[in-house]
């Protein structure tokens, strides 16, 4: 497990406002206790209502905003967990696509229901969002040139109630990291609402073979 920069997510929370937004879509699944699908969505973020879009900046904001390296951690995948059919495979075509793809979200709503255990009802949520990292000075002054863009996922676990009304995210990871002001392809940011009580499943589902060595 690698530490990470408080700055740097306080840099990406920055871009989760409605005047600053950075992302463009959303898509998720909402799931029963058994893991079996209910229904799902794939929306352009930008014409969701204002307050919808403020209720799910909401939503994905806690990821990168929770307490650096406590609630939030960073892991490395192994080359094990790089290979053929693994989750980084299918995260890294999922921010190729841009969510744009809906067979390979299906494909990563059915892997979850299968290995996640649930107390109730439950939302997969998937963000894509795009950051221009500005340069910075010597000084560290930011500059207007964009130095590269960011483009990542979240991805929000929450609870969900009533019709389909979810809660705060229990559980969630951004991909790739965002390490050195910068993307890292070879890494996770994983978020755990109550860090005393991880959810074991989850991390094994990401990372099955780090995970085992944690």
């Amino acid at each position: 497990m690698n530490q990470i920069n408080r700055e740097d997510m306080l840099e990406i929370t920055r871009r989760m406002t409605l005047k600053r937004n950075c992302f463009d879509r959303i898509a998720g699944a909402y799931l029963d206790r058994d893991g079996f699908v209910d229904g799902t969505f794939n929306k352009n973020f930008r014409q969701l209502s204002l307050p919808d879009q403020q209720k799910n900046l909401d939503i994905a904001k806690t990821i990168p905003f929770s307490e650096t390296n406590v609630a939030l951690k960073e892991y490395v995948f192994s080359g094990e967990e790089k290979k053929p059919g693994s989750v980084w495979q299918l995260l890294c075509a999922l921010r190729e696509c841009e969510l744009k793809n809906d067979a390979l979200l299906d494909v990563f709503y059915e892997v979850f229901g299968e290995k996640y255990p649930a107390s109730g009802d439950y939302a997969v949520y998937f963000f894509h969002g795009n950051y221009d990292v500005p340069r910075k000075a010597k000084d560290k002054e930011s500059l207007w040139e964009s130095e590269e863009v960011y483009r990542f996922l979240i991805c929000a676990v929450c609870p969900v109630s009533g019709d389909y009304e979810p809660g705060m995210p229990v559980c969630g990871f951004m991909f790739p990291a965002f390490k050195d002001r910068g993307p890292d392809n070879g890494r996770i940011q994983v978020f755990e609402a109550d860090p005393a009580r991880p959810h074991r499943d989850f991390l094994n589902l990401i990372l099955p073979v780090s995970a085992y060595i944690l």
